[in-house]
């Protein structure tokens, strides 16, 4: 069996839709945090759901990823370390996952939910 070199055996793309995917999963499993309605021009459609998955764009150029996340946090957590944790935690998976360098993650919190807000919108 003979080996290829590395520069011989062509390349590994990994599409956008692909590492939004992955993106969606570990956000997804953090903890104090959900989803946001979708927006057109900053106008939501739909009401922030702490239930629903948060919207992650992602962008792959030159081996590098950058993520944009809209999400909820839960009330009272603190905003700042909810979305730090968030950020740590996205660069170090999504990273591993795809063999690429995520240099940029932006955040987005839509809203803040509390026990008695899902109470409401429950009733």
């Amino acid at each position: 069996m003979t080996v290829e070199a590395p520069e011989r055996r062509g390349t590994t793309v990994v599409a956008d839709r692909a590492v939004q995917r992955i993106a969606e999963q570990v956000v997804s499993g953090l903890g104090g945090v959900g989803g946001a309605a979708r927006r057109i021009l900053g106008v939501p459609l739909g009401a922030d759901d702490p239930e629903q998955p948060a919207n992650v764009t992602a962008r792959v150029r030159d081996g590098r990823i950058r993520l944009a996340v809209e999400l909820s946090v839960d009330y009272p957590d603190p905003v700042s370390r909810t979305t730090r944790a968030a950020r740590e935690r996205l660069v170090r998976d999504v990273g591993e996952m795809t063999g690429l360098v995520v240099d940029r993650v932006d955040i987005t919190v839509t809203a803040l939910h509390s026990d008695r807000s899902r109470e409401r919108s429950l009733a």
